[in-house]
């Protein structure tokens, strides 16, 4: 029996093309930090670190833990005053990356009827970002962070998109059964892989993102609006 509803946010949750959102936040936090470093050189070093926190497969590493691990050796900045620049923007800059981003009214129906109907709800974004920025994106979407029992953010995951082993640490962590788990998402390669240990999944496809040009017609996927049918037809638990 479902129980639990995992939801992506980039391309999902919030309706937005997610290659160009990432250009613009480098873009932003580059213009942050330029006092500081040559703003090329940091995207490059931001880049290679961000690169290396996803192919980070050492569970003793929590995925900020494996960025900064890269990123200070390349920088050859103090953690202190680096965290301090990066927590200003996240504070005070990144909102206004959310400025045109436009709500989908049908995402945050879907979460709400999940939530009236008993299910746990937990957002399964990829965990590259700290805790302030994905809530702060949730707020572009307009959707209460209150909803979610649990949020994959780099502070507490070790691992991240598409490695099947993130989907394994959240359903350790969470203690769920997979099988009664569904995932949605918008990327074939990085959500649609945690059907491979037994959760049901449903491709959005309105932001789909399907680098290897697999054949989708043999996941259940649609529209937002179609997502929200299909969430009406579950039972309430």
């Amino acid at each position: 029996m479902i129980d639990t509803v995992m939801f992506d946010l980039d391309g999902t949750l919030l309706p937005v093309d997610t290659d160009k959102m990432i250009m613009e936040y480098f873009e932003a936090i580059s213009n942050k930090i330029s006092d500081y470093f040559d703003k090329y050189y940091f995207q490059k070093a931001l880049y290679s670190a961000s690169m290396d926190m996803i192919n980070n497969l050492d569970p003793s590493k929590t995925n900020e833990e494996a960025f900064f691990d890269s990123f200070l050796k390349l920088v050859e900045y103090p953690k202190d005053k680096i965290m301090r620049i990066f927590t200003d923007f996240y504070e005070n800059d990144y909102k206004n990356l959310g400025a045109n981003v436009c709500k989908n009214e049908y995402a945050k129906a879907c979460v709400e009827l999940l939530v009236d109907k008993g299910y746990d709800v937990v957002l399964a974004t990829n965990p590259i970002f700290p805790d302030i920025a994905i809530k702060e994106r949730l707020r572009w979407a307009g959707i209460d962070c209150n909803y979610f029992s649990f949020i994959t953010s780099y502070e507490h995951m070790h691992f991240c998109k598409p490695y099947i082993q993130y989907y394994k640490e959240i359903v350790e962590k969470l203690q769920k059964v997979p099988e009664n788990c569904i995932m949605i998402g918008n990327d074939v390669d990085e959500d649609v892989i945690a059907g491979t240990i037994g959760f049901k999944t449903y491709l959005l496809d309105e932001f789909l993102i399907n680098r290897t040009s697999k054949d989708i017609s043999t996941f259940e996927h649609g529209s937002y609006k179609d997502l929200y049918e299909y969430i009406k037809r579950l039972p309430a638990i």
